[in-house]
């Protein structure tokens, strides 16, 4: 028996969206990292998923852009499924920067919909730090990290701007309380350490800055050599560059080769 062709769903506003296998990467994951998407895993014969999708699409609809709705048919896209264990549908998972940190199982009502939207969506303190790392401007970026000390993107963009200063003793003093738990934080309070002591690397610093990554991977290599009898330099040394690996991305070929000739380095 020949099939229907699926008729792809039209949606009233754009922050609901169809989404398949091709363009899950771009429209959820990338698209995670500049506002959160959640995703309802739902197949047109179940009927939860009829009762769930008007209710979380309307929910969603309520929060003027503030988050994002992806609808991903399990039937046609079965590979998605499989990739975030979809067992049982209707399956809910929100993204934020390009990862799961929240998710349900079944049709919920509308005020438990509405709790689980406030738990993802950026908060007033987070829109506000999120603006002042937009803007670059020290005085928001000072009240966003008073405001949420544990916000680790406001942290690193205010130790920056520190450390352009050449404010290494307040960059590393801001930095130190997220370091154990941030690879980029750990990284900055690193370089900060580094900067305020003996033979700083500044030519690697000038080079990362200015955008030659690689020409900074390579010279910072050559320190990790240089301090094979200096563990205390060399793990500095090692923090700083994971946390430039972390800041290129998991995607990014450089950051591999490099963290791959560190780990033989330290080997």
């Amino acid at each position: 028996m020949r099939q229907r062709p699926r008729k792809r769903r039209v949606y009233a506003r754009s922050m609901v969206k169809d989404v398949d296998e091709a363009t899950f990467k771009q429209e959820v994951i990338e698209r995670s990292r500049e506002v959160p998407v959640v995703v309802d895993f739902w197949a047109e014969w179940c009927g939860p998923c009829r009762t769930l999708g008007p209710a979380i699409e309307q929910a969603v609809a309520g929060r003027d852009g503030k988050v994002e709705l992806a609808k991903v048919d399990v039937d046609a896209n079965q590979q998605l499924a499989a990739a975030f264990r979809v067992q049982g549908i209707p399956a809910v998972k929100a993204f934020r920067n390009g990862e799961v940190v929240d998710e349900f199982t079944g049709a919920l009502p509308p005020a438990q919909i509405e709790a689980f939207l406030d738990r993802i969506v950026p908060s007033a303190e987070e829109e506000a730090a999120k603006a002042a790392i937009e803007v670059g401007d020290e005085e928001a970026l000072r009240a966003a990290v008073a405001a949420d000390p544990n916000n680790p993107e406001a942290t690193a963009a205010l130790a920056r701007l520190l450390l352009s200063e050449e404010e290494t003793t307040e960059a590393e003093e801001l930095t130190e309380a997220l370091a154990a738990t941030d690879f980029v934080v750990a990284g900055l309070n690193a370089r900060a350490r580094l900067a305020g002591g003996e033979k700083p690397p500044a030519e690697a610093f000038k080079a990362w800055d200015s955008g030659d990554h690689e020409f900074a991977f390579d010279l910072l290599q050559k320190e990790v050599e240089l301090a094979a009898t200096d563990p205390d330099r060399r793990d500095l040394l090692r923090k700083l560059m994971v946390g430039y690996f972390t800041e290129l991305g998991p995607t990014s070929e450089l950051a591999a080769t490099h963290r791959r000739r560190l780990s033989t380095l330290l080997s």
